[in-house]
């Protein structure tokens, strides 16, 4: 069902694309590296994104040590209603498109914390790097999303709620997505979608503070080979997939106190304690009242 909806969602995109190309709709700033489309009022973004984006690929090329040989086109949207005509999930403010080397951005979210238009256009053309070297049949969507939020500080396609941690909530429910769930694509749900985002990112972290950035490297190349994720890791890392995630689960619970528990319903707990302290100012106003008036009933018969 989601890959007839990503197919669906993917129909759609190229259709929209071209539409708003042959309408005139978005003017065109070009070299020789990328190719920026963009609304009119977007003209001053246009030239950042242009500015900005040799060094980012330069940055992403170090990292990994893949050219990143190839030349994308950059769609930049001020209308939020028309971005939100492009996606499944109403949280997304950004997301690539490989088989195109298209990258599409909601331009009204990057003065949102913690997105950046750098930082996004990093997190993007990194999905772009990976599946220009790495057959998307083959990449986890996990892994694919995990490996550009490790690239790009942190940032993910959607915005994540910077109040709660859905991870914490879940290894204290024992309730985490087993990595095998999330293969082809997210839930569209909006906490198991910010779970599932939580756990790509942990679990390539949980990678490199065990194996260093070297380990996540040599699993990514054996994957450039064409080699499945689980023969890339036991090959690359000499440990199977499944042992390596029930380590990641047992090292999440270890940090999962009483203290981070409370702090994800912290504003459920606050919320409680005004809502009590209200009534309890509210109990004692009335039988100050009541005492008032049995002390002095003339009083209160003529007020």
């Amino acid at each position: 069902m989601v890959k007839k909806k990503t197919i669906l969602l993917f129909a759609i995109i190229i259709i929209s694309y071209a539409k708003c190309l042959c309408a005139g709709e978005f003017h065109a700033l070009e070299n020789k590296d990328v190719k920026i489309l963009f609304e009119p009022k977007l003209e001053w973004a246009a030239k950042e994104v242009a500015g900005i984006y040799p060094e980012i690929k330069i940055a992403l090329e170090d990292t990994f040590g893949w050219d990143l040989n190839l030349r994308p086109s950059v769609l930049l949207i001020k209308d939020r209603n028309r971005f939100q005509n492009l996606i499944l999930n109403p949280l997304t403010v950004a997301f690539a498109v490989p088989k195109s080397n298209l990258i599409i951005v909601d331009y009204t979210k990057m003065t949102l914390h913690p997105f950046t238009i750098e930082n996004t256009l990093k997190h993007e053309l990194c999905h772009l790097l990976l599946h220009h070297h790495i057959n998307g049949h083959i990449l986890p969507r996990w892994l694919d999303e995990g490996v550009c939020q490790w690239a790009s500080d942190g940032i993910a396609d959607i915005i994540m709620d910077q109040k709660r941690s859905y991870l914490n909530k879940a290894a204290s429910r024992g309730t985490f997505i087993q990595l095998n769930a999330l293969q082809k694509g997210f839930p569209q749900e909006k906490e198991s979608v910010l779970l599932a985002y939580e756990e790509s990112k942990s679990f390539v972290a949980h990678i490199i503070s065990r194996f260093g950035k070297e380990g996540l490297l040599k699993v990514l190349e054996q994957m450039k080979k064409g080699v499945s994720v689980d023969a890339a890791i036991r090959k690359a890392l000499s440990t199977p997939l499944g042992v390596l995630e029930r380590e990641w689960h047992q090292s999440i619970r270890k940090k999962t106190t009483w203290f981070t528990l409370l702090s994800y319903y912290l504003y459920e707990i606050l919320f409680a304690l005004m809502a009590l302290l209200s009534i309890f100012a509210f109990i004692k106003i009335m039988i100050k009242k009541r005492a008032y008036m049995q002390e002095d009933p003339e009083d209160s018969l003529f007020s």
